[in-house]
């Protein structure tokens, strides 16, 4: 035992190294601040607030709350966790010993089972009782590079797992002003069919007391048909934007609740983007590509170790006795202990293809975690510069919509008054729906692009708030 004691001690000691490069994190050239950030970039990130914080209507929150306990996607990524967490533990179990036991026990005469040769016709009895262990010495890092790529693996998919909470935020919120948006617009339809509904009344009227004509009877009904018809399209709209809401929130399809219109909606009034280097440390998705090439980098350590020869150690310790009497006897013990070792001569250049490949994959990631990198900086920028120009975008419409409201009143007054002919009226008219419709998307971007904003900052990345009884489940 102190000899067996003494041959762990040495081998323990001699696997304090490991094959292959130790990871280091590529260097990104990330941007002093982010193009068109508004706000100084020490003041705290949108990405950091929670995102009950940001969407404050009380309907969506309880929508979000919703997708959070009962989403298929969700669900699935918290399996993979749960996986690749397993796989991670079998990888782990590489470091112990692994025991095992085996027993036989057996009768019989000039059989195989009994005696390797006929016993002159003799019945023998045999019985076998060993437990037996190996430990695979570590000596040149390969399970410790193993464990490493398990691991990184595992927090890949937690970081996967991550994306898909901010994702589906994101979805149910798009979705849920989207829907709002649908409202507004179904309002505003309806609004101008009954004004187009009303100048055709006053052009009927004229037209009876034989002041008008059919022509402007015909184009006031032309436009109010033109107008009407965009109404059971947005309610198809409707329909089939709750049925998308509902099935992120893992529900058959049906009405969704809402209390409250586009226009009622917070936006804050600043949206701090934080500094781009932060940025590294909050999108999982750049987390995820970094386990991924730390995973990689660390399976070139495992194809650097397998050049060299596996050595470990057996033991075995039991009874055997060719009489099932003798058994139990000091006669019959049976114990021994081994080092094995075991390497490649010629793999016929196998070995050398797959440490090749290791370095690939591992260029590979790296690319991938630079891309990454320079997509997330990109999208940042795009939903600053956007947030802004819709600002603008929105004061113009706005005046837009005012000025053909205001050409309306008093072209129809002038009308009636007999100062302006039907098409003065008509005209005016025609300019106020796809004025307002168009401000009712400007509105529809502007609390989009928030959330395209806070998505792509990696929105709530230290409170997703994932239920716990998400876990229960996909475990069950």
């Amino acid at each position: 035992m102190k000899r067996l004691m003494g041959i762990l001690l040495v081998a323990s000691l001699l696997s304090g190294c490991a094959m292959g490069p130790d990871y280091l994190r590529p260097k990104v050239k990330a941007p002093e601040n982010f193009r068109n950030a508004l706000t100084p970039a020490e003041a705290i990130c949108l990405g950091d607030l929670p995102w009950w914080n940001i969407f404050n209507d009380e309907k969506l929150q309880n929508l979000i709350r919703d997708a959070l306990n009962n989403n298929y996607d969700l669900l699935v990524a918290i399996s993979r966790v749960e996986q690749a967490r397993q796989i991670a533990a079998q990888a782990r179990a590489q470091f112990f010993p692994q025991i095992g036991y085996d027993g036989a026990v057996s009768t019989g005469k000039n059989n195989f089972l009994t005696s390797p040769s006929p016993n002159g016709g003799s019945t023998m009895d045999s019985a076998l009782l060993d437990i037996s262990l190996f430990w695979e010495i570590d000596f040149w890092g390969r399970i410790r590079r193993l464990n490493e790529a398990a691991r990184a693996q595992f927090l890949a998919t937690e970081e996967a797992r991550r994306g898909v909470v901010i994702s589906l935020i994101s979805s149910v919120a798009q979705a849920y002003f989207e829907l709002l948006q649908l409202d507004l617009q179904l309002e505003i339809a309806k609004r101008n069919t009954k004004t187009f509904e009303d100048t055709l009344k006053i052009f009927s009227q004229r037209y009876e007391g034989g002041t008008g004509n059919k022509l402007e009877t015909s184009s006031a009904e032309g436009l109010l048909a033109s107008v009407a018809a965009n109404i059971p399209e947005v309610e198809r709209q409707i329909t089939l934007k709750e049925n998308q809401i509902n099935v992120l929130l893992g529900r058959n399809p049906g009405p969704v609740e809402r209390n409250s219109s586009l226009l009622q909606q917070n936006i804050p009034p600043e949206v701090p983007s934080g500094l781009p280097s932060a940025l590294l440390e909050r999108r999982p998705d750049i987390r995820q590509a970094e386990q991924n090439l730390r995973a990689a980098n660390a399976q070139i350590g495992v194809a650097m170790a397998n050049f060299f020869p596996k050595i470990g150690l057996t033991t075995m310790f039991g009874q055997v006795s060719p009489e099932l009497s003798a058994f139990t006897a000091g006669s019959s013990n049976l114990w021994a202990v081994a080092g094995t070792m075991s390497g490649p001569i010629f793999q016929g250049g196998a070995l050398v293809a797959q440490y090749r490949q290791s370095k690939a994959v591992k260029d590979e990631a790296g690319f991938r975690y630079e891309q990454t990198a320079l997509n997330a900086f990109q999208e940042v920028s795009n939903s600053l510069v956007s947030r802004e120009k819709f600002e603008l975008a929105r004061a113009q419409q706005s005046r837009a919509v005012a000025a053909y409201n205001e050409a309306v009143q008093v072209s129809t007054k002038r009308y009636v008054a007999g100062k302006a002919s039907y098409y003065e009226v008509l005209q005016n008219q025609q300019q106020v729906f796809p004025a307002e419709t168009a401000l009712a998307q400007t509105e529809l971007n502007r609390l989009l692009v928030i959330v395209q904003l806070y998505k792509a900052l990696g929105g709530g990345w230290q409170n997703t708030e994932l239920l716990p009884s998400n876990l229960s489940r996909a475990k069950e």
